[in-house]
């Protein structure tokens, strides 16, 4: 009896051994380089309004160009990547939700560098949303980006803050 476990033991070890070199490699859901990420807030429009952009232009993109009318919503991520030199960028992300689940909002604004954060060369220690009970159903977004400028410095708070019209600010916090 103990040696037909034995038998089987060895059996299923190595038939695991087997299995596991023979499966391919996956690849990774999210890049070694993402460092933080959250989502939070809430937006939403009738299909033809532009997504959030950073500065005003005379062209505005819409979403929907041939006019048909689609009301659209989702909430808005915002992460930080990892620079070889070891500080950080920081992006946001128009999440759109779909009938297939969430996917980026469609259109060329609908990821964009925070360049207050990238002219600082911050190295970003946390990222954290307003509050942790899930996406808000009023339109904006407000979360708290925890930096430091000098590795050996305690972080500061940095706010996000998107309101109800998409206008972006990036400020110090203050408390």
């Amino acid at each position: 009896m103990a040696m037909l476990r034995i038998l089987m033991t060895s059996l299923l070890l190595a038939g695991w051994s087997i299995t596991a070199e023979a499966a391919p490699a996956q690849d990774a859901i999210l890049p070694a380089s993402v460092i933080f990420a959250t989502s939070t807030g809430y937006w939403e429009d009738d299909g033809n309004a532009p997504d959030v952009e950073r500065v005003p232009t005379g062209a505005e993109s819409v979403a929907n160009p041939e006019g048909k009318a689609a009301q659209r919503h989702g909430y808005y991520k915002l992460f930080a990547v990892r620079q070889p030199d070891r500080t950080s960028k920081v992006y946001l992300q128009q999440i759109a939700q779909t009938e297939t689940g969430p996917a980026i909002a469609s259109t060329i604004a609908s990821t964009i560098e925070l360049q207050e954060f990238s002219d600082l060369k911050p190295y970003v220690t946390d990222i954290r949303p307003e509050n942790s009970n899930g996406i808000i159903k009023e339109p904006g977004l407000f979360a708290t980006v925890y930096l430091k400028t000098d590795p050996a410095a305690e972080p500061d708070g940095w706010t996000v803050l998107i309101d109800e019209f998409g206008d972006i600010t990036v400020e110090k916090a203050t408390n």
